[in-house]
């Protein structure tokens, strides 16, 4: 397999480096998370963007859009969205709201430069966290059943050590509320058994802190325009 960036790491390391060596058999649904059978992603993916999968050799892609997938591919597993039709709305509202409003102030506050920047964009993060916090049920978002819109929000959690570090981001700063949630996504066995090791993303996150990245995600944020 093609290593597109020598500098960064080219496998999973620590608990997620475990979970995946546990799941080397063939199947029909392959998860990627970089290039493709020396292929790269664009050829699967026109956005040339990740994560995507290849089931019975057809490509998908979009996260949000996989995880519904795979609810509807293993049907007789518990199901991450509610049943009742108005639950499974406001599920995917706030889902919507983590993709419109959580993930680009995320993005903002991370390749911001200068004091001034960073405060007015760490304000910005944390008022859309606010917002997601006054409406968590319980442990998780809707209650106790961990659900999709955990899902869709647990990346940035277990990621927000980066702007801990480096852009004054507290949780506490939040609310209460937002520490007891954030807390109880980071510690869930499901979550921290796909995390890599810290060190080996260093490279990687220290591009978006320069401001130099050059994903997709990154030259839209720098240039003002809707995350693709």
């Amino acid at each position: 397999m093609a290593i597109p960036d020598a500098q960064i790491f080219p496998h999973a390391t620590g608990p997620a480096e475990r979970l995946v060596a546990q799941h080397q058999d063939a199947q029909d649904f392959v998860f990627y998370a970089g290039w493709v059978n020396d292929r790269p992603f664009p050829y699967i993916n026109p956005k040339g963007l990740v994560p995507v999968v290849e089931y019975n050799g057809k490509a998908i892609y979009e996260s949000l859009v996989i995880c519904e997938f795979l609810e509807d591919l293993y049907p007789t597993q518990k199901p991450l969205l509610p049943h009742e039709p108005f639950r499974r709305a406001i599920a995917r509202i706030w889902i919507d709201f983590v993709s419109k409003s959580v993930i680009p102030a995320f993005q903002r506050l991370i390749q911001a430069q200068g004091a001034g920047k960073q405060a007015e964009t760490r304000e910005e993060y944390n008022e859309a966290l606010r917002k997601f916090a006054k409406e968590v049920k319980g442990p998780y978002f809707l209650g106790e059943d961990f659900s999709l819109v955990d899902v869709a929000i647990a990346p940035w959690i277990v990621r927000d050590y980066v702007i801990q570090e480096h852009r004054g981001f507290k949780r506490e700063d939040v609310s209460e509320i937002w520490v007891r949630y954030a807390d109880a996504i980071e510690k869930r066995k499901s979550i921290v058994e796909t995390q890599s090791e810290r060190e080996h993303l260093n490279e990687i996150y220290g591009r978006y802190l320069r401001d130099e990245a050059q994903s997709e995600a990154a030259k839209a944020i720098r240039a003002g325009r809707i995350i693709p």
